[in-house]
């Protein structure tokens, strides 16, 4: 009797999409203060790309979008576009359930924008977004089981599972940065108290080194900062960091611990083989990845008799929403 050949379709899935046709799409990232949009080929690479203006009314803004992706439909023969907001998206990838900074509720933008652009367009939330673009085109490539944690004012998550994006039941999972980090901590944004953006975003990292400040010693070239500046910033921050000055190593080294203990959790639930780091503290890289390892590897269940992950920077830094949108753009069916 012949023996059976088992085909691993999901792979052979992912095989025939590295090696589609170089379809050109459309990314657009939609920001707090800038839309970044993009035309992007099937290999990730950005062919032209635009930076506008956020309007803060929400029909203005679904316009600029608009007017966006029909520019691009007019300068290049386009098969989708992909459109990344911050917030949760409905399972269908075409309405924005709740946005934190927009006053979205419910909004079926999925279709306002297609009836004014004329070709399908998929919404995704933009940390999924970034996350599938390392996955695809970045420091994720090669793996299959990768978390990407973006440290920006807050905590931004994606998660690939199998090589897939993981979006839960209800298409608003990975939101990580509201993890529970530490019970009836700061207030969040989101409603709840110790959440883990509160502790490991750049917004903490400013309020670490402004606590440091306040406290003398080590924290002397802060304060001095503060009083030339009249706030600690969060690149002044990392040029401190970059300098050698140890009040603000030591505001790094408490923000890296936070989100390192929060990495040995997801490892115990997700068991990924890389977590990738983006977001603008992300730019500090060794110096922001070595404390983070340490809490992570005391913070492992069974470390010391089980795998452990990879820990990389984001490669594609501000391009990733846009990028990861464009190549999501007409896969959600």
């Amino acid at each position: 009797m012949e023996s059976t050949a088992w085909i691993d379709f999901k792979a052979l899935s992912r095989v025939r999409r590295t090696e589609r046709e170089n379809v050109l799409k459309v990314g657009i990232d939609i920001g707090g203060t800038k839309i970044a949009g993009g035309v992007v080929d099937s290999e990730g690479t950005i062919v032209e790309q635009l930076r506008v203006d956020t309007p803060t009314d929400t029909a203005a803004l679904a316009q600029a979008v608009v007017d966006m992706a029909r520019y691009f439909r007019g300068a290049h023969d386009v098969a989708a576009v992909g459109v990344a907001a911050a917030g949760f998206i409905d399972r269908d990838r075409a309405t924005v359930i709740h946005a934190p900074n927009i006053a979205w509720h419910n909004e079926p933008l999925k279709a306002t924008l297609e009836e004014g652009i004329g070709l399908p367009v998929t919404i995704e939330n933009d940390a999924n977004a970034a996350g599938w673009a390392e996955f695809r085109f970045g420091a994720g490539r090669g793996v299959e089981h990768m978390v990407m944690l973006t440290m920006g004012t807050g905590v931004g998550g994606a998660i690939v599972l199998d090589g897939e994006l993981f979006r839960g039941g209800h298409g608003v999972a990975a939101e990580l940065g509201h993890i529970r980090f530490i019970r009836d901590g700061i207030l969040c944004g989101c409603g709840q108290r110790g959440c883990l953006e509160q502790y490991a975003s750049g917004r903490a990292l400013q309020r670490e080194a402004g606590e440091i400040a306040d406290g003398g010693g080590i924290g002397a070239a802060l304060a001095a900062h503060r009083a030339e500046h009249g706030k600690i910033s969060g690149p002044a921050v990392s040029r401190l960091v970059l300098a050698g000055d140890p009040g603000a190593a030591e505001a790094l080294r408490r923000v890296a611990t936070a989100l390192g203990e929060a990495c040995g959790g997801f490892q115990a639930v997700l068991d990924p083989e890389l977590f990738v780091i983006g977001g603008g503290v992300a730019q500090l890289g060794d110096a922001l990845l070595e404390p983070m390892r340490v809490a992570y590897e005391k913070s492992l269940p069974g470390y010391g008799d089980r795998p452990i992950a990879t820990f990389k920077i984001a490669k594609l830094v501000n391009d990733a929403g846009l990028i990861g949108a464009a190549d999501l753009a007409g896969t959600e069916a």
